[in-house]
């Protein structure tokens, strides 16, 4: 393909997938500081935005493997223009939202879906168009680099956005930067043409996301309804047992599943995926319980909030510029375990704060002592998972992957998110549970990380530190 040997071309159907990955970890991480500005406006209350956060992050964690799938039926780009236009529809409508409903059909479902659609294109059309190992790592390094900032910048400029303009408008600008990448995307090419022959597992699809789901509202109703609760709970765990048992049962009979039994029979795989998720479940978790306490309890407005976020953002990227060589001085597992050990200490600054300092700055530390020790086992925890697998496997290995981590950023709001809105007639004490709650789910992957095989340093350059999980 002549394309491929233009450099300049290459690197022009780059910067619309970059900007992808930008606006997708954008839309996770801003809404934190626009809480109560929200809640204002659409006459809710704290526990429905949360509600409306974690479906947008569990609908995108439980669409993104079917989602890749999708990319070889209907094409790599007409899946891209597809999760385009839904994702578009979904932020002009969160925009224009007029209850809570509204706002989580637009950010919840439309937006999910459209991110759940877009980003497999933007890492398989990245694979194919950039063919040797050393123009792969930098295109993915420009890419992930992208979703770094779009996760760094969120809180910030959306707090700036939300504060001078509307919140209203940081939808808007949502929804102008994915009609750009529309623009900038309309001459890529797909590689490869469609099969739509190809089998797809549908009844996979619909119960490891009926499973997914189910669960997760289970935890989101625990504060209100305990009995409720352990119902979703029980009947989420087995939908999720019939989906692992329905695999079994179609890769055994010779067809494709939605995900292959043989990627969860690998032990040091499952550990690291193990680790990945409950990563991403503090610092999700640890976002909106900050970023909630901070606007609920403590008046701050959007753009406070997003400068004092700022703390965890330097963390993450200063960690992520040492990653390389860390990873080829240290063990992975050893800097897995690192990285968790940091996250207990920042959450136990955190939690010691809230009694002795009246002042926002004094969140800073803590939160950057997590942003450092999250950015630290970030790329450990992918190299163990991608590394357990060959060549073959590594499509679907990252899919995988970044579907557990995208739950694990829903568990993280659900879990931690309901034991703060559950007692804010308490503020204090259900900050305090929240934020133990965290250190003990930190404990949990320190735990785990030691029971991550020892392997050597990383002799070649490692995988690139993955963007925010989006």
């Amino acid at each position: 393909m002549a394309l491929q040997k233009t450099t300049p071309a290459l690197r022009r159907m780059l910067v619309p997938l970059a900007l992808a990955q930008f606006i997708c970890s954008f839309a996770g991480s801003n809404m934190n500081v626009m809480i109560t500005d929200i809640s204002h406006d659409l006459h809710t209350t704290v526990q429905g935005v949360q509600v409306c956060i974690t479906l947008f992050l569990l609908v995108m964690a439980a669409l993104m493997i079917p989602g890749g799938k999708l990319t070889d039926r209907w094409g790599r780009k007409r899946c891209f223009s597809l999760g385009l236009g839904i994702y578009a529809l979904g932020a002009i409508l969160s925009a224009l939202s007029t209850g809570l409903g509204v706002l989580i059909v637009g950010n919840s479902i439309l937006e999910g879906v459209g991110t759940a659609l877009l980003i497999p294109p933007v890492y398989i059309l990245t694979t194919l168009f950039f063919s040797d190992t050393t123009s792969r790592a930098r295109a993915f390094g420009m890419i992930t680099a992208a979703g770094g900032i779009g996760a760094a910048t969120g809180p910030l400029l959306g707090g700036v956005i939300t504060t001078a303009i509307s919140w209203r408008a940081a939808f808007g600008f949502q929804a102008i930067v994915v009609i750009t990448i529309a623009f900038l995307g309309r001459k890529i090419e797909d590689p490869l043409p469609a099969d739509p022959s190809r089998p797809f597992d549908i009844v996979g699809s619909v119960l490891s996301a009926v499973g997914l789901i189910v669960l997760v509202l289970g935890i989101l109703a625990a504060d209100n309804n305990l009995a409720l609760c352990l119902l979703l709970l029980v009947i989420g765990a087995a939908v999720l047992g019939l989906f692992f048992g329905w695999i079994v049962r179609r890769e055994r009979g010779g067809h494709e599943p939605l995900v292959s039994i043989k990627l969860f029979r690998n032990r040091t795989s499952s550990l690291g995926m193990v680790t990945q998720n409950l990563q991403w479940l503090i610092l999700m978790g640890v976002s909106f319980v900050v970023s909630a306490y901070l606007q609920v309890v403590r008046g701050y407005n959007a753009i406070q909030t997003g400068v004092i976020f700022t703390a965890a953002t330097l963390g993450i990227l200063g960690a992520s510029l040492v990653a390389a060589p860390l990873a080829r001085r240290f063990q992975q597992r050893l800097l897995i375990l690192t990285g968790f050990v940091a996250a207990i200490i920042g959450v136990a600054v955190l939690l010691a704060v809230v009694k002795h300092s009246p002042s926002p700055w004094a969140f800073a530390p803590g939160l950057l002592i997590i942003g450092l020790g999250v950015g630290v086992m970030l790329t450990p925890s992918v190299n163990v998972v991608q590394s357990a697998f060959p060549e073959a496997q590594q499509g679907e290995i990252s899919g995988l992957s970044r579907c557990v981590s995208n739950l694990g950023s829903s568990l993280g709001t659900a879990v931690a998110g309901t034991i703060l809105v559950s007692g804010l007639t308490s503020p204090q004490h259900s900050y305090a549970l929240a934020m133990i709650a965290l250190i003990v789910f930190s404990a949990i992957g320190a735990v785990i990380a030691l029971g991550i095989p020892k392997q050597g340093r990383v002799t070649s350059e490692p995988s690139p530190t993955p963007a925010p999980a989006t």
